[in-house]
C-alpha cells in the first residue's frame, strides 16, 4: 500500500496507525506548502485534493482520516485499535469524530487557514481567536475523559492515534499549552515506540 502524506499534518496519525499495526506501507510525502496537493499529477491520485490519502495493493484509493484509520484497523482485529462491543466501538468513533470535524476543521483550520472562514482579511485575528478557543475547548474535553484512564477509551485505539495528531500539533505549531491530562496522554504516546518510527519517518 502507499500512504501519500504531508509531514506535519494529520496524516501523522495515520502514520501512527501504520507503524502501530506493523502495516507494510510505502509512504510518499506531499508538499502541502508548495501546493502540490492542487496539481494535475496529485488530483488524478486524490481529486480531493488532501491527504491522507491510502491506496491499496490493488490500485483503490480510500481517503478521509476516519475511514482510512477504520480501514487499517480491520486489517488487524487481533490488536483491538477497533472495540468489537457495539458500545465501546461507538465510544472511539465519536472520539475520532470529534477530534476531525471539530477540533481540526472547526478550531484548527481557523488558526492556520482564517482565509477560508471570512472574506474579509481584517477579521482574520478574531477568526484565528475562535478557532484557538474551539481547540482548547476540545482538550479540555478530553482531559475530562482522559482523568481516570491512560488511553481515550481505556486501551489504545485508533482515537489516541487522532487525539495525538491533535496534541502534536498545540505542542509543536501553538503555544504548548495541553491541559495536565491531555499533556500525559501526549508523553505517553511519545513514549511508544510505534510513534517514535512514525515520527523519524
Amino acid at each position: 500500500m502507499i500512504l501519500h502524506h504531508a509531514k506535519g499534518s494529520c496524516s501523522l496519525g495515520i502514520l501512527v496507525l501504520i507503524e502501530e499495526l506493523g502495516i507494510d506501507c510505502e509512504v510518499r510525502y506531499v508538499d502541502l506548502p508548495g501546493g502540490e496537493q492542487r496539481t494535475p499529477e496529485f488530483l488524478a491520485i486524490n481529486p480531493k485534493g488532501k491527504v491522507p490519502a491510502l491506496i491499496r495493493d490493488d490500485g483503490q484509493l480510500i481517503t478521509e482520516w476516519p475511514a482510512i484509520a477504520s480501514y487499517l484497523a480491520a486489517l488487524k482485529p487481533e490488536r483491538q485499535l477497533l472495540p468489537a462491543d457495539p458500545l465501546g466501538l461507538a465510544r472511539v468513533l465519536e472520539a475520532v469524530e470529534y477530534v476531525v470535524s471539530t477540533m481540526h476543521m472547526q478550531g484548527f483550520s481557523r488558526i492556520v487557514r482564517p482565509e477560508n472562514f471570512c472574506p474579509d482579511r481584517d477579521q482574520a485575528e478574531q477568526v484565528k481567536e475562535r478557532g484557538l478557543e474551539i481547540f482548547r475547548s476540545g482538550f479540555d474535553l478530553f482531559d475530562g475523559a482522559l482523568e481516570d484512564r491512560p488511553f481515550v477509551a481505556g486501551s489504545f485505539s485508533i482515537a489516541d492515534a487522532a487525539l495525538f495528531y491533535a496534541e502534536w500539533w498545540m505542542v509543536n505549531r501553538l503555544d504548548g499549552r495541553l491541559p495536565r491530562n491531555c499533556g500525559a496522554h501526549y508523553e505517553r504516546l511519545m513514549d511508544r515506540a510505534a510513534v517514535r518510527r512514525a515520527l523519524d519517518r
